[in-house]
């Protein structure tokens, strides 16, 4: 099964494109350059073992196209709706998976949520409600995902409208290694998409020693 990752050039889109393929998912990395696109995914591929998936360069419509079911986006959010719009007529049947927080533009520590209240909500309400989208993987550093000689140090919570969209996104981020909860609603977006900042200010504290943390969550001991 071919996925999509729009915004795949950027930091965190290497870095899921990487992991996926190891994983044995072939990739369509997704951008408004292909050249740049194409450049980046041989890059990748030469850096990966031979028995990696392929992951292949183009432009965004073109990687939409190449997708059997998911598609990723991972822009950043300055260009968020400009690109769901410009691929909007190509997702009829596939489920979007939106990992875009909206920070606060000066200060990563802080959100600057839609009107619709989440990056998530947002691209549903302009996507219509034909067009599953499910938030997931906000939370995942790009350092971490680009560090392939470690696991993700995380849980990742998965929220949207409709349940079998959300259990098919579980599965998917499943194949990486890490464990998927279900986050229920996109409402829930509004609260997942906020624990970005919080992490981004905890890790960059020099009271704590250590960076690029996630969330997990913990079951009791009892």
């Amino acid at each position: 099964m071919t996925i999509a990752i729009l915004g795949g050039t950027g930091p965190q889109g290497q870095g899921l494109a990487k992991r996926f393929a190891l994983a044995g998912v072939p990739v369509a990395l997704g951008s408004r350059d292909a050249g740049r696109a194409a450049e980046i995914a041989a890059e990748i591929s030469t850096a990966l073992p031979g028995d990696a998936a392929a992951i292949t360069g183009h432009d965004n419509l073109g990687a939409v196209d190449a997708a059997d079911e998911m598609v990723i986006l991972a822009v950043p959010w300055s260009g968020h709706n400009a690109t769901l719009e410009a691929i909007k007529g190509g997702l009829s049947g596939k489920i979007l998976v939106d990992i875009v927080v909206p920070l606060k533009e000066g200060d990563p520590k802080k959100v600057d949520m839609p009107p619709e209240g989440s990056a998530t909500e947002a691209a549903q309400a302009l996507l219509g409600d034909d067009i599953p989208v499910m938030g997931a993987l906000h939370n995942v550093s790009a350092h971490t995902l680009n560090d392939l000689e470690a696991s993700i140090n995380c849980d990742v919570l998965v929220c949207g409208n409709g349940l079998a969209p959300r259990k098919k996104v579980m599965e998917l981020v499943e194949k990486l290694g890490v464990r998927a909860y279900n986050a229920g609603d996109a409402e829930a977006a509004r609260c997942i998409e906020a624990i970005t900042p919080i992490l981004i200010r905890i890790n960059i504290s020099k009271a704590v020693p250590f960076t690029h943390a996630g969330i997990k969550i913990w079951a009791p001991e009892h």
